[in-house]
């Protein structure tokens, strides 16, 4: 049976799209396919990444806080220590608290978005 809908997207609100549409970008090796003052979209990870522009965005607070995570990446990688590095060297934070440092490592992007990298890859 076809389904009637895929998954086309996972969109991320933020003040400012192109900053961090160009981190992913970079962390992830994807390409820019739109890019507006309020919208970025980028391809190549099998659905597009996108951000839009949201006035007064309030960054998450992870792991407990006033402004609840919606929802979070996670992102295979093979080497922790490296992908860790990366993303810092990117702008992304370490999380202070971090439940399972030796399967994932929970950052938060340069908006405050906290993801994940993990070595759990999926089959």
């Amino acid at each position: 049976m076809t389904p009637l809908a895929r998954l086309a997207a996972v969109s991320l609100d933020c003040p400012d799209p192109s900053k961090l549409g160009a981190f992913y970008a970079q962390l992830l090796e994807l390409e820019v396919m739109a890019d507006s003052a309020d919208f970025v979209a980028l391809k190549g990870a099998g659905i597009y990444l996108t951000m839009q522009r949201v006035a007064d965005h309030r960054a998450p607070e992870w792991p407990e806080g006033d402004v609840p995570k919606q929802l979070h990446l996670e992102l295979a990688v093979s080497d922790l220590e490296a992908a860790e590095t990366l993303a810092i060297g990117l702008g992304a934070t370490k999380a202070a608290t971090q439940p399972s440092p030796n399967a994932w490592r929970v950052l938060i992007d340069p908006v405050g978005h906290p993801f994940c990298i993990t070595t759990l890859i999926p089959d």
